[in-house]
């Protein structure tokens, strides 16, 4: 298992590289730049261009990445070319807000998801025409319409939970619960729907086996059968399930956040965008990129601990 893990990691260094590097590039062809952003459109053209020359903006892309690169090297991921403020600091600000959205509904979407396949794939029937029909909805329907139906009906008609913003835990943990409900739901419905559906396709193939057959001819109780013999020789494809489902609600959360006016990761890399800031955009993309590379080892070590196969290998 630590060789596995070593392996992960040892190849999510080239990976991370690349990424940044993508990144650096990509922005390069974005019309416009933070000389222009800061001046304005109506600034003097000779201004702007000595206001490149101060930021460095005339530079090759070649040099500027490698000055970037070699900051970071040493946990200097420089500083905002808008505010001036440390890009590190901004990260830690809005790192627990994007947190806050992404843990909640990872988990339920784990735990609805599984729960609601399982059940419909040892029940049959009524329920698994209804898992379906309700996947179908979830991927068919648009993270937008849902969340604006949803602010309609709950924040603004019954006035139930916060339409727009978001409370610290450590303030006031009740209304820090209230500012993220409908986010985590609009983010976790994809979710849930996804691994409701390959759960219940995975649970049901198991349980045509001809082991499980023999397993119940064998007097085997159907608690202990259904838990330590079908749902774990079909967790394998679920967790392959919940990993595209997290690594997908990264995107989304950039998404989610701007709707409901959180000031996460998603706010941030979007304003650094429209403002060119290449420092603050080529941050968020080093903590997202770190995020796939943490949930797809979480997602080996899984694997590992379901297949021994996985772990000699």
């Amino acid at each position: 298992m630590l060789r596995l893990i070593g392996n992960r990691i040892a190849t999510s260094i080239p990976l991370l590289l690349i990424v940044t590097l993508i990144v650096f590039v990509l922005q390069a062809f974005v019309p416009g730049d933070a000389a222009r952003t800061i001046l304005g459109e109506n600034a003097n053209p000779q201004t702007v261009a000595a206001l490149r020359d101060q930021l460095g903006l005339n530079e090759p892309l070649v040099s500027r990445y490698g000055d970037w690169l070699a900051g970071a090297l040493h946990g200097d991921l420089g500083t905002s070319i808008i505010s001036g403020v440390d890009v590190m600091s901004s990260l830690d600000t809005r790192l627990g807000v994007t947190l806050s959205l992404l843990v909640p509904s990872m988990l339920l979407s784990a735990v609805a998801g599984i729960a609601l396949g399982f059940a419909s794939a040892v029940r049959g029937g009524f329920l698994g025409r209804v898992i379906d029909v309700v996947s179908l909805l979830g991927f068919a329907l648009p993270s937008f319409w849902i969340a604006l139906l949803l602010v309609a009906a709950l924040a603004e008609r019954a006035n139930l939970l916060p339409a727009t913003g978001y409370t610290p835990f450590a303030e006031s943990p009740g209304d820090w619960l209230r500012s993220i409900v409908l986010p985590v739901i609009v983010l976790s419905l994809h979710g849930i729907t996804a691994v409701a559906k390959q759960t219940r396709d995975s649970v049901a193939e198991v349980l045509e086996a001809d082991y499980v057959r023999f397993l119940r001819a064998n007097g085997v109780g159907t608690t202990s059968l259904l838990l330590r013999h079908v749902l774990r020789n079909a967790a394998i494809p679920v967790v392959t399930s919940l990993g595209l489902v997290s690594i997908g609600m990264l995107s989304g959360a950039v998404f989610i956040e701007n709707v409901f006016v959180l000031p996460g990761l998603g706010t941030l890399a979007t304003q650094a965008t429209l403002d060119h800031d290449v420092p603050v955009i080529l941050g968020v993309g080093v903590v997202l990129t770190l995020a796939v590379i943490v949930v797809n080892l979480l997602i080996d070590i899984a694997y590992g601990l379901l297949n021994p196969k996985v772990r000699a290998a």
